[in-house]
């Protein structure tokens, strides 16, 4: 019989986040345990806070309960300073740092630099790096020297969701959610656009949603005359549900990386109209405009809701191939943890 592998107990940054529990296997859970998340005393219930683990002190405190450190996000607030005294507690303790790369740029800072300074620090540090796209892989060789390795991003939306093929209804919905309006989204601009293409197209319609909170009725306010919809955040049934109405989704960021929504638009077979920048194309199948830090190309995104209604793509991931790459992504991963595990124990000759 074959022996089985030791499990990896996994320090996580997060680990309760949909990406983060989907790196695990479905059937039988692998051997990569992750340490949950911590309670984070004073933090308002329902709201995301920064983790203890961030804490140099908790990996002080903590190094016996676990035997790699992965960290993903959730590092904002972070100064580089802070994140050296991080990287020098996981060194004391001789614990590995496993950096996935989710953005490149941050896509809730209006200023590029305190990201830049925090993977400054993270990528050169880590014993292993990830990311997502062969894109995104491509630049940080680039400009950090590290060869990171690709593991594509499991799927959002639960599995049993995913067992059927999409229908599609007479009409066509053309949806863009402006959320809480993040720094690096800019929906007014887009939304008049998408009205106007809209407008030429007989059935369609442009349905705009915004979160009820300051900046999204700031968006609403901008935009009397359309159909906008300001409600609290949806909760995760309702977000499949919304998706689903949808024939389209767009993207209206001038910078990012890389999208969970569009992989969540992948499971339920609503087709993205993606922005230029970033490496969304890479991530699923989708329709591209032009826009970015640099300017909005109106006319391309006119032209690609044409191509979606006329048509009407159905790029939909299927259940059976989800649960194929889950495992891939699952393996992927352990193999990482293990490459640095013994890259760890060499330097200390165990």
């Amino acid at each position: 019989m074959p022996v089985p592998s030791p499990a990896i107990r996994v320090a996580s940054v997060p680990s309760g986040h949909v990406y983060v529990r989907h790196l695990s296997p479905v059937e039988d859970g692998g051997v990569v345990h992750r340490l949950p998340d911590p309670p984070v005393p004073g933090a308002p219930a329902g709201q995301w806070w920064p983790s203890p683990l961030l804490e140099a002190s908790w990996v002080d405190a903590h190094a016996a309960e676990f035997d790699l450190y992965h960290l993903h996000f959730g590092f904002d607030d972070r100064t580089p300073a802070q994140l050296r005294e991080l990287v020098a507690a996981l060194r004391r303790a001789r614990r590995p740092l496993v950096l996935t790369v989710h953005d490149l740029r941050n896509p809730h800072h209006p200023d590029p630099a305190p990201h830049a300074a925090a993977l400054d620090v993270l990528v050169p540090a880590a014993d292993a790096v990830v990311t997502l796209t062969p894109g995104a892989a491509a630049r940080i060789t680039e400009r950090w020297g590290r060869t990171p390795e690709v593991v594509a991003h499991p799927h959002v939306v639960p599995l049993e969701l995913l067992a059927g093929t999409r229908e599609r209804g007479p009409g066509f919905v053309v949806g863009l959610h402006a959320k809480s309006k993040r720094a690096n989204s800019d929906p007014v601009p887009v939304a008049r656009a998408l009205a106007a293409a809209v407008a030429a197209l007989p059935g369609a319609h442009l349905r705009v949603d915004a979160h009820d909170d300051a900046g999204g009725r700031a968006v609403a306010a901008a935009l009397p005359d359309l159909d906008v919809r300001v409600h609290p955040p949806f909760s995760d049934e309702e977000l499949w549900e919304y998706l689903r109405g949808l024939d389209v989704s767009v993207l209206p960021y001038r910078f990012g990386t890389h999208s969970g929504w569009l992989e969540a638009c992948h499971d339920l077979g609503t087709t993205v109209l993606a922005p230029s920048c970033g490496f969304y194309a890479e991530q699923a199948p989708c329709l591209s405009y032009g826009m970015d830090e640099d300017g909005f190309d109106a006319e391309s995104l006119h032209a690609a809701v044409r191509r979606a209604y006329h048509e009407r793509p159905v790029w939909q991931a299927r259940r059976v191939d989800r649960l194929r790459q889950r495992r891939e992504v699952a393996d992927a991963h352990e193999a990482v943890y293990r490459a640095a595990l013994r890259g760890v124990r060499q330097e200390v000759g165990v």
